[in-house]
């Protein structure tokens, strides 16, 4: 796990927020995540980013909160991101990858329209956060990879927000680059 001090702050806000019911400072703190990840590359970064996003997305959707299922992944949800904390400041690496596994699992354990309902958040989440970090000029095939999806869903999603658009660099014109060299050398 790399940024532990990053990782560890993003949970802590992200807590205070679901408390509090903030869905957009937890969307916020979501993206914050996203140039660490991006320039570590590092899969504890990406998970956090994942799952903070999805959280973000789940609380936006409040008639998630009336269909049966919802307490229990909640309290599991809630009682893995205090346990992530602990474990964070721990820096005990397995207890940190065991509680994204129950987060991930809780899923797994809902039924009918909520499991369906929180399963393609999860699964629209990877592909959004696969997008943002490709953004900053990791290779697709390397982004795909670290976010578990394929080059097809990440290559469609970024064509749909135009990211390949994004001008990353701005040549100057050769005047300007003589003047810059010419300088160099007075």
């Amino acid at each position: 796990m790399e940024e532990v001090e990053n990782i560890l702050r993003i949970l802590k806000e992200t807590k205070k927020a679901l408390k509090k019911g903030d869905s957009s400072r937890i969307r916020k703190l979501s993206d914050q995540t996203i140039n660490t990840a991006s320039f570590t590359q590092d899969p504890d970064n990406i998970a956090v980013a994942v799952i903070v996003y999805s959280l973000s997305k789940i609380m936006e959707r409040e008639h998630y909160r009336s269909l049966p299922g919802w307490e229990s992944f909640y309290n599991t949800f809630n009682s893995s991101l205090e346990n992530l904390i602990i474990a964070v400041r721990k820096k005990d690496n397995k207890e940190f990858k065991k509680n994204i596994s129950i987060i991930r699992n809780a899923v797994d354990k809902l039924s009918g329209k909520l499991k369906i309902y929180i399963q393609d958040v999860f699964r629209k989440a990877q592909i959004n956060k696969a997008s943002r970090i490709y953004e900053h000029g990791i290779s697709m095939e390397k982004t795909a990879k670290l976010l578990g999806i394929t080059m097809f869903e990440l290559a469609e999603y970024a064509g749909k927000t135009g990211i390949p658009d994004v001008l990353v660099t701005e040549t100057m014109d050769i005047e300007s680059r003589i003047k810059l060299a010419e300088s160099m050398f007075e």
